[in-house]
């Protein structure tokens, strides 16, 4: 099999052919009645492939999340299966948003689940937690580079709740969200013309220049869309790191299904709206 080129080559030529956009795939009960399907297999099965169908040609990033799927136990699983491998084949880059964290053997087996190439669910990155120490996602971080896949460590998220652990301070006064950042640059250094090993920080939480965002590498920013936040907010929050944003909408464009004109037609909308924000 020939190698694949690492995930942050090929998400910096997504995004600046398709557009600084990840969508994801999230089929809540109250997606699939609005959408006007059953809450069951067969209505998550219908709403995933036309999400993909609509969108996986177009934008740079679709984001299954992997706990809407599992909920359906082994036939949800196996929707999932299927749309990860038609989003890919369609061109899109899969980040499979399942936020893992574990230590040694589980940890390896959660990488080898996601970041095998050979599996089924082979993503091209990975969500993952990182409050079991960075050192413990090792496993993650070396199966990724074995498979030119990516990792996107949750950082500064969205949720109030995340602060009291994500600005907790250690002995010497560093957050915890500063000690993840400066692994993340540190897993980067030297990459061109971007690393594979991002971070998560949302879109809401205001003047982040406190913090080091640029560690060469992506940066998924969740908020955009329905929890208020706006693609021309990203500056003020990015600062300079504002150019390897990767905004992450969800019921910002799927709300607009299941006309396939519509899912488009909104997720081009987001994607220009970025572009002009972020240059």
């Amino acid at each position: 099999m020939r190698e694949q080129e690492p995930f942050g080559v090929r998400l910096r030529r997504a995004m600046d052919t398709r557009g600084p956009l990840c969508v994801g795939i999230d089929p809540h009960a109250s997606l699939l009645r609005d959408w006007g399907l059953d809450d069951g297999v067969a209505g998550l099965e219908r709403f995933s492939r036309t999400t993909v169908e609509a969108l996986a040609d177009r934008v740079a990033v679709l984001k299954p999340q992997s706990a809407f799927f599992e909920r359906f136990g082994s036939r949800g699983i196996a929707v999932l299966e299927k749309t990860v491998a038609e989003a890919r084949a369609a061109g899109a880059l899969v980040l499979m948003d399942a936020k893992r964290g574990d230590i040694g053997s589980t940890m390896s087996a959660y990488a080898a689940a996601f970041l095998d190439p050979a599996g089924p669910l082979f993503s091209d990155a990975l969500t993952v937690s990182p409050y079991l120490g960075f050192g413990a996602l090792a496993p993650a971080v070396e199966a990724a580079t074995a498979a030119g896949a990516g990792l996107f460590v949750l950082a500064l998220t969205s949720n109030p709740e995340g602060q009291e652990v994500q600005r907790a301070a250690g002995a010497d006064g560093t957050t915890v969200a500063a000690t993840v950042l400066r692994h993340l640059a540190e897993s980067n250094a030297g990459a061109r013309p971007l690393g594979s090993f991002g971070a998560v920080v949302g879109a809401t939480l205001g003047d982040l220049s406190a913090f080091e965002l640029d560690v060469n590498g992506p940066l998924l920013a969740p908020g955009i869309g329905a929890q208020g936040a706006t693609p021309a907010d990203l500056p003020a929050v990015f600062g300079p790191a504002a150019r390897n944003v990767v905004p992450s909408v969800s019921r910002g464009v799927l709300r607009h299904g299941p006309a396939t004109t519509g899912l488009r037609e909104s997720a081009a909308r987001f994607a220009d709206q970025v572009r002009e924000a972020v240059g």
